[in-house]
């Protein structure tokens, strides 16, 4: 079938689509689109058999759903109508949500049903990204398979919604998230969950006005509402009329220019504004970094908020696996969190006052720590993806020995869409996998692949059930596994010796060296619009004019294993 998916931006829902229904056997297209006008060019463009609308915040034109079957993926059970599903559903604390698949008419979310999803809501406040990352795209994707299914059936025929269930919301604005410091913790709670991460909910802290965001129950003495009783390495707890909220990220209001800034670890966005107050332990929603051991296995676990490492990130995780590969275990599992890892933290890249300088920090950071992964010869290095990872990230999963992730993870292996060359040591942890030239189409195709697809091709060395819940449990399985009878012996020998091999033929250093040779002109002097699209990217604003698309260079070869001649 010829499908069109109509997007308003190429988001994880998305691309797992285009994944899932590619797949399939079908012919693909996507188009992001911004506007009316926008749709119906890709529409005649296109000639679609359907069309499917994954993520869009637009209506679809007239003109085009009288002539075209157009399904909207709706984040709402049947009868729930508006542009603010999630966050009213969590606001609201409903104890069941669905997604809804509809034929577009000219009533928004009113619509023909072709299919539907019901699913319990976690009973903790879930972040809407969380939510939607979850079961929101889980109950979509099973829904776009039944659409197409029923697409290709000349005797289905979508049923009325009923007008009398469900409701028609607003659209959230700021006032209708708004708290006071004094409300319950668990009322503001939902409401900063709810808007986390876009758009955050607006409010002071420390005299400044700031959107918030990463908001965690805390325990603080008797003090007034609204007021700072403590901060750890990056967040804040502030007071509440009950209790405390840790705020792990906030974002400054500039009067002069609202929304412009970035978010960031709140400790960094208010800056010296943060008062003298007691330094003490994040609680473990908020703790990125942290070491246990389970028998004959190591289990480093970070959690990067949406996968972003910023420099002194980077380096408390270099410090931990270097004391991780000190231990007399076996096995070393490194273990991120919601999101694996995303690479650079562009946000704090953007906020300093000399952004090239901070890059070059970061990429230098998580350089070193890809270099203690990949020169770790006394333990079976293992990487457990429970979630995405782009970019750098990819990259960094790749220098263990073993790679497990989650069944529905999505990698990016790529940089080229940020207007970078990237470093990490792709050049040599690629090839390594894949061969030149699958990582040459990687890296230049830039295309999101699925854990499924990349165990195809190697990059992936087992694949876990879509359990999120019990897969750090399957992961420490797995390394338990690979520790058993003497196993990881002969693989940590096998290691060294092609380590060894590896560093005779060519120095790990000199692929560090040549990347970034690369990355110093993107970094300092912009040749492929680094610049601008970080900001696009952290201002969720179009990027256009688009930088001119980066030549890319060869992926290295090795040098052969025998000398010539």
């Amino acid at each position: 079938m010829k499908i069109l998916l109509l997007c308003s931006a190429f988001n994880g829902l998305s691309q797992r689509a285009w994944l899932q229904l590619r797949g399939r056997g079908h012919h693909v297209t996507v188009r992001t689109v911004r506007d009316p006008q926008d749709i119906a060019a890709a529409v005649a463009a296109g000639d679609p058999d359907l069309i499917i609308c994954p993520f869009l915040r637009r209506r679809v034109p007239e003109g085009v759903w009288r002539r075209y079957r157009t399904i909207v993926i709706h984040p709402g059970p049947e009868g729930d109508r508006g542009p603010s599903a999630l966050d009213w559903a969590i606001m609201d604390a409903e104890p069941r949500w669905g997604v809804t698949a509809l034929q577009a008419t000219g009533e928004l979310d009113g619509g023909p049903v072709w299919g539907t999803r019901v699913f319990r809501m976690p009973a903790d406040p879930p972040r809407k990204s969380t939510l939607y990352n979850t079961e929101v795209s889980d109950a979509a994707l099973s829904l776009i398979d039944e659409v197409v299914t029923k697409a290709g059936d000349p005797g289905f025929a979508p049923r009325r919604q009923d007008s009398r269930a469900g409701a028609d919301r607003p659209l959230v604005r700021q006032a209708d998230r708004a708290f006071s410091w004094g409300d319950p913790t668990g009322h503001i709670l939902r409401r900063v969950r709810a808007a986390d991460g876009r758009p955050g909910v607006h409010t002071e802290l420390a005299g400044v006005p700031v959107a918030v965001f990463d908001a965690h129950p805390g325990d603080a003495g008797p003090g007034e509402p609204g007021t700072i009783a403590a901060r750890s390495r990056s967040a804040v707890l502030v007071r509440t009329g009950d209790g405390a909220l840790w705020i792990g990220h906030a974002r400054r209001l500039a009067p002069e220019a609202p929304g412009t800034t970035v978010k960031l670890p709140a400790v960094l966005a208010l800056g010296d504004r943060v008062p003298p107050v007691p330094r003490i332990a994040a609680p473990p929603g908020l703790r990125d970094i942290g070491y246990r051991r389970a028998g004959r296995v190591g289990l480093v676990r970070f959690a990067c908020y949406n996968g972003a490492m910023s420099t002194a990130q980077c380096r408390r995780l270099g410090a931990a696996v270097r004391y991780a590969s000190a231990q007399d275990t076996d096995v070393l599992v490194l273990a991120g969190g919601e999101v694996f890892s995303n690479g650079l933290h562009l946000g704090v890249i953007d906020a300093h006052p000399d952004p090239a300088a901070e890059a070059w920090r970061n990429i230098t950071a998580i350089d070193d720590l890809c270099r203690d992964i990949i020169g770790c010869t006394r333990q079976v290095v293992v990487s457990a993806l429970a979630g995405d990872a782009g970019a750098g990230g990819v990259m960094l999963a790749l220098g263990a020995d073993k790679v497990i992730a989650r069944d529905g993870v999505l990698l990016n292996p790529h940089y080229r869409k940020m207007g970078l060359y990237g470093s990490e040591y792709w050049t040599y942890v690629l090839p390594h996998r894949v061969g030149e030239a699958q990582a040459h189409r990687l890296t230049t195709d830039c295309e999101p692949i699925t854990a499924a697809e990349a165990a195809g091709i190697g990059i992936i060395d087992r694949l876990a059930a879509s359990d999120r819940a019990a897969f750090v449990a399957n992961a420490l399985a797995y390394a338990t596994e690979l520790a058993a009878g003497g196993h990881a012996k002969a693989l940590i020998s096998r290691k060294r010796a092609t380590r060894e091999a590896d560093e005779q033929r060519r120095p790990l250093e000199t692929y560090r060296i040549r990347e970034l040779a690369e990355m110093s002109h993107d970094i300092f002097d912009d040749r492929h619009g680094f610049a601008h699209a970080r900001r696009a990217f952290l201002t969720g604003r179009p990027a256009d004019p688009a930088p001119p698309e980066p030549p890319r260079l060869p992926v290295p070869r090795r040098p052969p294993k025998t000398p010539v001649g």
